[in-house]
């Protein structure tokens, strides 16, 4: 190992373990980011039959710690974590729910955190889902993740970051849609405004125990069906599937699962990871003996997956995402 790969690591094992110690030492949940930006200044296209009224469950009990979602989303917005020391990358977080919600904690502000420690510029979204009635149907939360990027991407300078160092994160059905987001060049909406002049793909993907396929026998049925519904088609299958797609040319995309993920099983990453060296993708996989399904930070501490955001650090300087 070099002594520059050394010291990334090293300082990267700093800001984890810096992140892990003050979530088990806070008594009171850390108070959310209060910079919010609406993705779409008239209202989310495609809205006119939906009848929804949003809500955002708080699941835990535990007054150190929030474990919210947010379901029937009808104002697509960014919630923007501004890091003390800037290094000028950007990273789009996309939680999970199974495309039933997101929740906004546990992939969303947590993950935030500890990124932003390392100079990030962070931007949790909070995306519309499938389901809720909106004339694009399943391309309604990639309306939102193209939206969003090309927000930040449009909007750099006042945020401080580069335009050419903005990666997505997404996690488990936020990993689909990370994946859709990364590998469709097609828009998906048209333009509202000058910021859509900007491209809609990110220069860094991460892609945190993802959801891939929607094929038996290891799809997650539940995003499937909340996607395409309860029988979709061979075609529909495949033309949603991330291991289906050509993903040639895509930038450089890091995949994290455990081993015993029960709900969405490894081999999602395996088939993506086969896929991606296909195409020609600059690619790493880690694959984790223990963690199971959706751990995030907090349910991992003390366990060797902790150190996935370490990895993931070290991945975007190898690769142009981080720069120092």
């Amino acid at each position: 190992m070099t002594d520059l790969s050394r010291r990334s690591l090293l300082g990267a094992a700093a800001v984890t373990a810096a992140a892990a110690t003050t979530v088990k030492a806070q008594t009171v949940a850390p108070a959310d980011p209060t910079e919010v930006v609406h993705l779409w200044p008239n209202g989310a296209p495609g809205g006119e039959n939906v009848t929804v009224t949003p809500v955002v469950p708080e699941r835990s009990t535990d007054p150190s710690f929030h474990d919210r979602y947010a379901q029937y989303t009808t104002d697509p917005i960014l919630t923007v974590m501004r890091p003390e020391r800037p290094n000028g990358a950007a990273l789009l977080l996309i939680p999970g729910g199974g495309y039933r919600w997101a929740v906004l904690d546990k992939e969303g502000f947590d993950v935030a955190r500890v990124f932003a420690a390392a100079g990030v510029t962070c931007f949790v979204l909070r995306y519309r889902l499938p389901a809720d009635g909106w004339a694009a149907g399943p391309n309604a939360p990639l309306q939102d993740a193209q939206r969003a990027l090309r927000l930040i991407r449009a909007n750099a300078a006042d945020y401080g970051v580069d335009p050419a160092r903005i990666a997505s994160l997404g996690a488990s059905a936020g990993g689909h849609l990370a994946g859709l987001l990364a590998s469709r060049s097609d828009a998906t909406y048209e333009p509202v405004d000058a910021s859509d002049a900007a491209s809609h793909r990110p220069d860094l993907n991460i892609l945190l125990y993802p959801v891939v396929t929607l094929a038996n026998p290891f799809a997650h049925k539940g995003s499937r069906e909340h996607l395409l519904g309860d029988s979709p088609t061979p075609e529909q299958i495949t033309e949603w599937s991330l291991d289906r797609k050509d993903w040639t040319g895509v930038a450089p995309t890091v995949l994290i699962h455990a081993l015993d993920d029960a709900s969405v099983p490894p081999e999602n990453s395996l088939q993506l990871l086969t896929t991606l060296r296909a195409g020609g993708v600059t690619s790493e996989a880690h694959l984790f003996q223990e963690g199971g399904h959706g751990f995030g930070i907090r349910l991992i501490a003390g366990k060797p997956a902790e150190v996935w955001p370490e990895l993931v650090l070290a991945f975007g300087r190898q690769n142009g995402w981080l720069t120092a």
